[in-house]
């Protein structure tokens, strides 16, 4: 058997906690699963601490097509639905509470205009 034949891809994945989310770390060639397994902890036992590590053989991980990809894209505009955020609603409010806020308005609340007091 020939070496290119006998190392097989895989990849590696781990979690810092039992509560955060799985990241990919690096691939590496391994003979089979175990092995692979194994190189992985090495590596990790050397750097950092893990709670759990995912050895997955590179073959056995599906991607899109290009064809699948493009059913991601939107088919119509729905940007009413994307938050752009509401910061100007505070100048706006600011500037509606000054137009009400006028010297008339003002007055009024006291129950008499100034010409009706006259």
């Amino acid at each position: 058997m020939d070496s290119a034949g006998f190392y097989q891809e895989f990849e590696v994945f781990s979690k810092r906690t039992d509560t955060s989310p799985l990241q990919y770390q690096f691939s590496l060639l391994a003979p089979n699963k175990d092995l692979a397994l194994v190189m992985a902890q090495e590596n990790f036992m050397r750097r950092e601490p893990v709670a759990d590590i995912w050895v997955v053989k590179r073959s056995d991980i599906r991607k899109m097509s290009l064809e699948e990809k493009h059913s991601l894209k939107r088919l119509d505009n729905k940007d009413y639905r994307n938050t752009k955020g509401y910061g100007y609603l505070k100048k706006k409010w600011r500037q509606y509470e000054q137009e009400i806020l006028d010297e008339k308005e003002i007055m009024s609340w006291g129950g008499l205009n100034k010409s009706e007091k006259d």
